[in-house]
């Protein structure tokens, strides 16, 4: 494999995890990320079981995609990405029964998770198995990396504790709300500003020196931009 087209392959998995975070930067599949995430452990397996379909539909689809008729297209994509949810399914409900009760039907409803049916839309039916595996791969990355981080922050502050570890101390008080239903909302909002924040701040250190953001001129008291 050429270095040109393992940089791009490298390009393409890197993305995902921060220049178009899933959940951050697209704000894609927000139904998991705010349903099941009260903890860390839950994030951390939604996220994992969401890197299993992802990545093998995006393969399986790109390796089929000269194939696929277009007018049928959207059709066998959900029964390929359907395929792999079954799969993941049974495997959490033998292996972690207690986890597959906790996500339930969140589990079933990967099959119409916008991010993924809109890879295999926007990438994988466009691009060679190397590219989409890295593309697939690191989509599924920072969509589990942004499930990890709402799931850890909700757990730490409801509950003092990380993977049922305490690690808050005796004296702490938990926060209830933030294993309710709202502190999804709340911990979502936090880390949505301070996300922003941290790239508004590496986009600054980019530009040139000297340079700044161009304002608007006023022209006999209209402003023309």
């Amino acid at each position: 494999m050429s270095a040109e087209k393992e940089a791009g392959a490298a390009e393409e998995f890197m993305k995902g995890i921060w220049r178009e975070n899933p959940v951050f930067v697209a704000v894609l599949g927000l139904c998991p990320a705010l349903a099941v995430t009260n903890s860390l452990k839950n994030g951390l397996a939604m996220g994992g079981a969401t890197f299993f379909v992802l990545v093998g539909s995006s393969l399986l689809v790109s390796l089929m995609r000269k194939i696929i008729p277009k007018p049928v297209r959207i059709s066998l994509y959900i029964i390929i990405i359907a395929t792999f949810v079954t799969t993941v399914d049974f495997t959490l409900e033998a292996l972690v029964p207690e986890v597959h009760k906790e996500l339930g039907a969140f589990i079933s409803l990967i099959v119409v998770n916008c991010l993924i049916l809109g890879r295999q839309e926007a990438f994988a039916s466009k691009n060679g198995p190397f590219r989409s595996l890295a593309d697939g791969a690191g989509m599924a990355l920072g969509f589990t990396l942004a499930l990890a981080l709402i799931g850890g922050v909700r757990e730490l502050l409801g509950n003092g504790t990380l993977l049922e570890f305490p690690v808050m101390g005796d004296n702490f008080e938990p926060w209830l709300v933030m294993v309710l239903p709202p502190g999804g909302f709340f911990a979502m909002g936090g880390l949505l500003f301070l996300f922003a924040w941290f790239k508004q701040r590496r986009d600054n250190r980019q530009k040139p020196a000297g340079t700044h953001d161009a304002l608007p001129a006023q022209d006999g008291g209209n402003w023309v931009v």
